[in-house]
Order: structure tokens, then sequence, then C-alpha cells
């Protein structure tokens, strides 16, 4: 069912009639050769057009050297998930530029260092060969530097094959490079020579490819979601930040020095109001958030999977001893050491249940820019409220790479710090209050923190009472883990709820988090073309409301979509739901490392409705 889909949206260029703002490009270069600074300047000259835009970097791990891969996607339609075709191919790179062409449909366009004389390998390509290295010594006297500028030519060819403004590149360029007057000249002039070099020797342009100005990227911003998130941070009150490096967290606290520096010194003596510590390891960062937040800090940590089996020993000691804290898990591909430049969703079914022993952890799950933002605020709400850890499921692809949103929105809703004693609480509990009691049959108890004028209990990793007194017996240790679950169940009442798109009269169903998101509405579009309704609902956290079982219960099929290998939220769902809904859930999974695309969730979907 899936080819002549697949086949109606191939582009037709022996019609000669025109593709708009709807195709994907390709940059091959090597990591380390300033190609990224050039990336940027495409992928925002298209965005200040109007076209809604996406970019996706796939780049090594270890050393510069190594090929590295940059797509960019424009569709009129607001489709942002990546492409699985490309269309238009940048081939900068000797050691991949046979592989990159050869992996091209008929068709498809090739614009290439004229050394490696691509052309020969296929006739059914459109072939547009450029001397870099001629163009670049005549704008750049230095031949250190050219390597840097080299790749700012191919901003200057594409401008003209794609009928890119040229007007919309420089200003690009200036938004990245408008404070260095030197590399702002150097650059331009490469630009501008790219420009005329397309200009002059390709007059007939074979290729129906064009971008042409709209106005559907107004008033939005382009964002990484590490930076939304750390701005997120800041806008929620965090004051401790312990974090050791990992790809691809790194970023995140990285953005968040820059945000705090600015905004969060001490007007009057110029000092810090926060701590930001780079920690010997994860472990040691994990353990400076819950000291820090057992004594009323708002504190969190930045990693990813490696990062997270680290912490599971204090992760236990979080949730027994009830010590909020905020985890944002920035997923790379496992195991092990696996692939940390690729993106996953890998870490569910370990986070979840992070530590040894009967655990739970509260996680969240961003689709977006405005997510990674809004949500870290909730976290630290959620956190505090419940008195344990809450973990943000970021993965590389949200993490790492530019995405469209809209501006965020100004928190006005004061924070939320739970259950806090203050000396009325204390007056009016009495003798009743017990650090670990269940007071209001919600599983969650009342805390005090040091140095308030309330009172002490001590704070246990072992067997303890609602008192907080040291036992060892069954009764004491089974009513505990009773009340723990019940404050889990509290939290199905207080983590954010799905968002479902219905559809009339749909048996089909979809369910997915997470960047998934934005190949899921693509690929609803699909199937609806190829005479499958669904509707869908995307979650936004676990563990899961009444509303994610009442909506599987209204569908035949359900297909669950994710990117690992073992279909990680299908098995929290079955674990979680009624047996007789649990049969009507099939999986579609994805874990390639490479962002998730519609075409491959399409087909899936198709292959089993067959």
């Amino acid at each position: 069912m899936s080819l002549p889909l697949a086949a109606a949206e191939s582009a037709d260029t022996s019609t000669g009639s025109h593709i708009v703002n709807d195709f994907s490009i390709q940059v091959a270069t090597v990591n380390g050769s300033g190609s990224q600074t050039a990336n940027m300047i495409l992928l925002r000259a298209i965005f200040q057009l109007g076209v809604p835009v996406s970019g996706k970097n796939m780049f090594p791990s270890n050393i510069a050297g190594l090929p590295t891969w940059y797509t960019i996607r424009s569709n009129h339609k607001g489709y942002i998930a990546r492409k699985k075709e490309i269309d238009f191919l940048v081939a900068m790179n000797a050691e991949t530029a046979r592989e990159d062409v050869m992996t091209l449909e008929p068709g498809r366009v090739v614009v290439y260092d004229a050394p490696l004389k691509l052309d020969e390998l296929r006739q059914d390509l459109v072939f547009y060969p450029v001397p870099f290295d001629k163009i670049v010594a005549e704008v750049c006297p230095d031949a250190k530097l050219r390597r840097l500028v080299k790749n700012m030519i191919y901003d200057g060819v594409l401008s003209h094959l794609l009928s890119i403004d040229l007007q919309e590149m420089i200003h690009a360029l200036s938004k990245q490079l408008g404070k260095k007057p030197k590399a702002m000249a150097l650059n331009q002039a490469a630009l501008e020579a790219g420009a005329a070099y397309a200009k002059e020797h390709f007059t007939e342009i074979r290729h129906p490819y064009r971008i042409q100005r709209m106005n559907a990227t107004a008033g939005k911003i382009l964002v990484e979601g590490n930076a939304a998130a750390a701005m997120g941070c800041m806008f929620a009150g965090v004051t401790v930040v312990p974090w050791y490096p990992i790809t691809p967290s790194s970023s995140l606290p990285e953005s968040l020095i820059g945000y705090m520096r600015k905004y969060r010194m001490d007007k009057e003596t110029g000092k810090a109001t926060f701590a930001i510590v780079q920690a010997e390891d994860e472990i040691a960062a994990i353990g400076m958030v819950i000291g820090a937040a057992w004594a009323g800090a708002r504190a969190m940590t930045s990693t990813s999977g490696p990062g997270v089996s680290l912490m599971s020993e204090f992760a236990g000691l979080a949730y027994y001893a009830e010590v909020p804290g905020v985890i944002f898990d920035i997923q790379r591909v496992g195991p092990s050491t696996g692939l940390p430049t690729r993106t996953a969703q890998g870490d569910l079914l370990f986070t979840a249940v992070n530590s040894h022993g009967d655990t739970r952890h509260p996680m969240l799950l961003p689709s977006s820019m405005s997510e990674c933002f809004d949500m870290a605020g909730e976290a630290f709400d959620l956190s505090e409220r419940l008195q344990q850890l809450v973990y943000v499921m970021s993965d590389l692809d949200l993490g790492m790479n530019s995405w469209m949103s809209d501006p965020f929105d100004y928190p006005t809703k004061p924070l939320d710090r739970g259950k806090v004693l203050d000396e009325a609480k204390v007056r009016e509990l009495g003798a009743s209050w017990g650090r670990y009691k269940d007071i209001d049959g919600d599983g969650i108890p009342w805390r005090s923190l040091p140095d308030t004028n309330t009172p002490a209990f001590f704070t246990r990793g072992s067997g303890h009472n609602a008192m907080a007194q040291y036992t060892e017996r069954a009764d004491d240790y089974v009513n505990n883990l009773d009340r723990l679950a019940k404050k889990f169940e509290t939290a199905k009442t207080l983590v954010p709820g799905p968002v479902e798109t219905a559809e009339p009269g749909a048996t089909v169903g979809i369910i997915a988090f997470g960047s998934t998101h934005w190949a899921i509405l693509e690929t609803r579009d699909q199937l609806k073309a190829a005479g499958v309704t669904t509707s869908y609902l995307r979650l936004r956290a676990y563990p899961f409301s009444d509303a994610v079982a009442k909506y599987i219960a209204r569908h035949d099929r359900v297909y669950v979509v994710e990117q690992n290998r073992d279909g990680q939220m299908l098995s929290l769902l079955r674990m979680d739901l009624d047996p007789a809904l649990s049969t009507k859930l099939r999986s579609v999974r994805h874990y390639s490392g490479l962002p998730i695309d519609a075409r491959s969730v399409t087909d899936s979907i198709l292959a089993q409705e067959k």
C-alpha cells in the first residue's frame, strides 16, 4: 500500500515544473571544518523568508576530520520532522561523497567540489560542479583560514540555485558574526563569491527546487531544546546545578551558566545568587542535588543515559528518603557508550524504575521547544510537591538541533514548594506530625527544612517508620512502601495530562511522545491519503492518567510509536493497563539513531494494517 503513496510524493523533474518550499537539503562535510556556521546561515535565511524549516545535525562523537551531515528541510505545510529522502545534496567530503551520491533517488540534485568528478558516477542526477578551492583562494589570502571560509561558498551557490535572496543570507550571516567585523567581512566575501560564480556558470538551472517567500514564520524564533530548558530552569528558580559533561546534555548547563550570569547576579554585591558546579562525576552531581534539595534549594542536574546509570543508587536514596530534585535526561543511543551523537528514546524503562528495589519515578515528556521551557518549571513544582526526583526525558534531536517555536510565555504562576512546614502548620498539626506520616490521605507527607524553626528529623535511606525512626519491622516497611505507592497514584493527577487529537469515526489510534510527535503529524496525513483514518494521543508524562486507558478502550487498534528497539513505552503501558486493553496495542519502533521520519512510520502502520 505504501508504494503508490511514495511514488506520488517523489519529484518529477522531467516536467520542468517547480517544487516550491518542499524539499530537503543535505550538506556533507567533515567535522571541525566550520560548516556549522554555514549551515545555520542557510537554515536561518530560509526561516527569514517565512518558510517553515528544520535542521538536523549528524556529527561524529570523537575527533575532528570525520564525516558530518547536516539536513535542512523546508516545507510549506509546516512539516518539520526529518524527511527520509534527500532531494538536494552538497557534497564537500571526499570520503563519503560517492556513497552519498549513490544513495540518492533519480532526479535529485548534487552540488559538489569539482575535483571529485561525481558526475561520472550517475546519469540520472543533476550535477553542479564548483571549484571551491579556486574561489576561496581569491577571497581569502590567509591559507590557514580557507578551510573555515570555504563552506560559506556553498551558501552563495545555493542562494542562486534555490532562488534564496542573497541579502537574506547576508542578514543571517550578520546574526552569527555581526559582532566580529573581520570575520563578517571575510565570510561575506566568500558568500558573495559563491553566488557570483553560480550566477555566471549556472545560467540554466536544470532542477525544480525553489525557495519562495512565505509568511509562515512571522513572530517565531529558532532555538535549541537545551537552551529552552535552561531558560525554563532559570525562571523556575533553580539555584544549585551540579553537573558532569556528557553528550548531548552538556549544552543545557552551559547555556544556563550564561543566563544565570546575566540575570541572577546580585546587583548590589555583584556576587552570584546561584551555584553551578562541575562535579567530578555523575555520582557526585546527583549527590549534591540531593543535599542541596534537602536543605531547601531548588536543585537539578543534566545528563544522558550513562549518567542516569551512575546515578541509580542515589536515585533510590531520594525516592526512599523523599527528597526532591530534577534530572534532565537528554537521551542518546545505547547500550554502553553506544552512539553518543545519535538520538533515541531508549531510557524510558530504566528511568521509570531507576534504582534497586521497588521504585517508581515520574517522567515528563516534552515534544517542543515551548514544552522544554514550560516543563522545566513543572518538573520543579512536581518534584517538590511529590518530594521525589522528577526526570525530564528530552533527547538529542530536541536538545541539540534548532527548532522553530513561538516565543515562550513568561511564567506568572507562583512556585509550588509543596508540603513544607511553617510555624502555623506546626501549631495546626501538633503531635500528629511525623516526617513520613500520611496526614492528608494522598501519600505525601509534610516535610520541614533545616534552620526554619520547624521540627527536625533524621533523613533515612534505611528502614524507617512514619516518625522517621529507624526500624526493621516488617509492617513498618510494608506501610511505608504502600504509602509511596499511594503517592505515585496521586502523581497521576498532578503530572501533565495527554493531548488527544480526535478524529470522528476513527477505529485506529496512534500514541506517541517527545520528538516523535512531529513525524506523527505528517504520518497521519499520509495515512489518510492511503485510506487509513487515525486519531492521536500525545503522552506528556508518566505515570499515565486515566485518560490514556479510556483512549485505548475507544479504538480497535492503537499503534505506539517510539524511538527504541524494545518498545519501552509499550512495555510501560502494558505494565499499567488492564490486560484486556493491552491486547489492542501494536508497536512501531525506529532505532537507527537518526531522527524518526514520517515515511518509516507510515510504511510500518500500513504493513500492519494489511
